[in-house]
């Protein structure tokens, strides 16, 4: 069973406390209009904001809940309104919600969004907010340099809580049975994905995610066996139909139905969990994020994780950039200053490492780095040492193209169900993927870069 790990003494007795005093787990709070504090003293009057989490889920959802309460009880005169929202239409409801002129004050989310979103004017820029803020010289500088990178004006509109990392997850006790080592290279995996394939039992060697946010994942799997760093070459023309691609893809997807189930077709992130935690599938492909999934349902022998593999062309580790998600302040707000003090709750150390602790991610809170847990957890180790291998590269994805996110999802994703049905081949989807990449990049020069 999975044990949830506290922040500590202190969380358990503001949590306490705040449920003392009336506080509901969803945030609400009932308070008697005529109560008065200690000493006769009339309590603050309340501030409401409200807080979207991009990706909400009985993983997540409660720890937020715990979290909200402990700051609603050090912040009375604020009430935090949680709204969960499932990963997979979360950018497709922030897009709404600006429409609609209904954001929120703030929200989760995942850096591919950021340069969108603040090209539409949508995010409050934090700079001002974090250059005073405690906690600043402890943040990974990386981390926060990176989120200024992908945006033409290089100002802070978000600011990393998790550092995710791709990998592998595989059933450490089928490999242990069927006598296969880790999956660590290429060939590894595709022997494994073979040998691990029983059709009769309704046992198959991988899962393939071929619905919602598959061609993120698909991408980096592109990357680590290609061993290609850049996402643009030095002519401008995009790297996604490289050869080494699509050989790689024709060969991946070509186990679609063979040795994987053939509900991939429309398996977004639930379903692709659930074919790895229900023993369906021997392995699958996800970030470090999904690790909640898997500890709840699997006993710790059961299941392991290793990075994605270096390139069997020349043994480059590729990383992509851009694996990091977190919090912005939305331009939208009227209360930006109680919207910053919770929104710095969440980036501080403490709470950071109870909820990366929890999820099974990587802080970007260099204080929350140095927790015992983060060295005996053995996926974060893996992610760890991936990050410091010599032979490790990154390709950092144009994030701060706009129309990055939308390309990924109609193309990439439309295409890889396209090539899936066997109604396109890999080559086509990759090239048209690649065009709209450089028309996307063309458009982008023609209004920076006059």
């Amino acid at each position: 069973m999975r044990k949830t790990k506290m922040l500590g003494a202190s969380l358990l007795a503001i949590s306490m406390l705040a449920t003392a005093c009336g506080t509901q787990p969803n945030g609400t709070v009932i308070e008697d209009s005529q109560t008065t504090g200690a000493g006769g003293q009339t309590p603050p009057e309340k501030v409401t904001i409200t807080f979207w989490d991009e990706n909400a889920g009985p993983a997540r959802t409660p720890f937020y809940e715990e979290l909200i309460e402990a700051f609603e009880a050090e912040n009375p005169d604020i009430d935090v309104e949680y709204v969960g929202i499932p990963s997979a239409s979360a950018k497709e409801k922030y897009d709404v919600a600006i429409a609609a002129d209904g954001l929120p004050d703030v929200g989760g989310l995942h850096i591919m969004w950021v340069a969108d979103f603040v090209a539409r004017q949508k995010l409050l820029a934090l700079d001002p907010m974090y250059d005073q803020w405690g906690e600043k010289s402890v943040m990974n500088a990386a981390s926060v340099d990176e989120a200024r990178s992908y945006v033409q004006d290089g100002k802070l509109y978000f600011i990393p809580n998790t550092l995710s990392a791709d990998m592998i997850w595989y059933r450490a006790d089928w490999f242990q049975e069927a006598g296969l080592k880790a999956p660590e290279t290429w060939d590894d995996f595709f022997v494994a994905v073979e040998t691990l394939t029983n059709p009769d039992e309704r046992r198959y060697g991988f899962s393939i995610r071929g619905g919602a946010g598959g061609a993120h994942q698909l991408k980096k799997m592109m990357y680590s066996y290609s061993g290609i760093s850049s996402f643009f070459d030095e002519n401008g023309k995009s790297t996604l139909n490289d050869p080494l691609h699509v050989e790689f893809l024709e060969k991946y997807l070509g186990l679609y139905k063979k040795n994987t189930p053939e509900s991939d077709i429309t398996n977004g992130y639930k379903e692709m969990v659930a074919a790895f935690d229900t023993g369906i599938a021997a392995m699958i492909q996800h970030n470090i994020g999904s690790f909640g999934e898997h500890d709840k349902t699997l006993e710790p022998h059961q299941f392991a994780g290793v990075s994605l593999p270096p390139s069997p062309i020349n043994g480059k580790r590729i990383i992509e950039g851009g694996n990091s998600t977190g919090y912005g302040v939305f331009s939208t707000t009227k209360h930006p200053d109680e919207a910053w003090r919770f929104m710095s709750y969440l980036i501080s150390a403490d709470v950071q490492s109870f909820w990366n602790q929890n999820i099974g991610q990587l802080p970007t809170n260099e204080k929350a780095m140095e927790n015992e847990w983060v060295q005996n957890t053995q996926h974060i180790k893996v992610s760890a040492d991936a990050l410091s291998d010599p032979a490790t590269q990154f390709m950092n994805p144009p994030l701060h193209l706009p129309g990055y996110s939308t390309i990924l999802d109609q193309i990439g994703n439309g295409g890889l169900q396209a090539v899936m049905a066997g109604t396109e081949t890999v080559e086509s989807y990759l090239n048209r993927w690649a065009a709209a990449m450089e028309e996307e990049q063309k458009k982008y020069d023609e209004v920076f870069k006059k």
